[in-house]
């Protein structure tokens, strides 16, 4: 009875996994290094990053100009190619080692931006507002609606007077935002504390 099963034909399995498995790679946005920041080259990439997930700002001749923190958290995930102003490509450590000399907290910053990015949040600069980062719910994008959150990145082995502390609170409690610390231990984890004031 052995003899009557009917065995499958290997070689039509193989070349039909081949054909499900071969998916199109996304090709890398390329950009270069130029100044304190990265811009990005007009491509379909480039716009899916701003459009998808609000990563830059969109310049006037359509190229996107990143952060550094933008720019070293999607080499990290494989998705840019940097090169400097002389055509020399550069790498996650290269890019990690000029943005520290520019802004020596940058490794501080990258761990709170890196981990509310893993996360699903829209993180952006909050300069205006004299914090580190404003950060968006989740499914929200700039633009859509106001930011939730201000975050102040600190490496848990940095001190903070009461007085700055105060004026911190004071800055989420004026633009109507929340205020977080994302506290950054020595292996890069973040733990965020969320503050608010009370009425007793």
């Amino acid at each position: 009875m052995e003899d009557d099963v009917i065995q499958p034909d290997l070689t039509k399995l193989k070349v039909k996994d081949i054909i499900i498995d071969a998916k199109p790679r996304k090709e890398k946005v390329k950009a270069v290094f130029a100044n304190e920041r990265v811009i990005a080259d007009v491509s379909d990439e480039s716009r899916e990053l701003f459009n998808q997930s609000r990563y830059g700002t969109v310049l006037e001749s359509g190229k996107l100009q990143l952060s550094l923190l933008e720019a070293l958290y999607l080499m990290e995930k494989n998705k840019l190619e940097l090169r400097d102003a002389r055509n020399k490509s550069l790498d996650f450590e290269s890019l990690l080692k000029k943005a520290t000399k520019l802004e020596p907290t940058f490794w501080i910053r990258y761990c709170v931006f890196k981990d509310m990015r893993n996360r699903g949040y829209i993180i952006k600069t909050a300069l205006k507002f004299g914090a580190d980062f404003r950060v968006y719910d989740r499914g929200i994008k700039p633009g859509e609606d106001h930011a939730r959150w201000i975050i102040y990145p600190v490496h848990e082995g940095s001190t903070l007077t009461w007085y700055e502390f105060a004026a911190k609170n004071r800055v989420a409690h004026s633009t109507k935002k929340r205020l977080m610390m994302g506290i950054v231990d020595d292996e890069g984890d973040v733990t965020y504390y969320e503050i608010r004031w009370m009425k007793p």
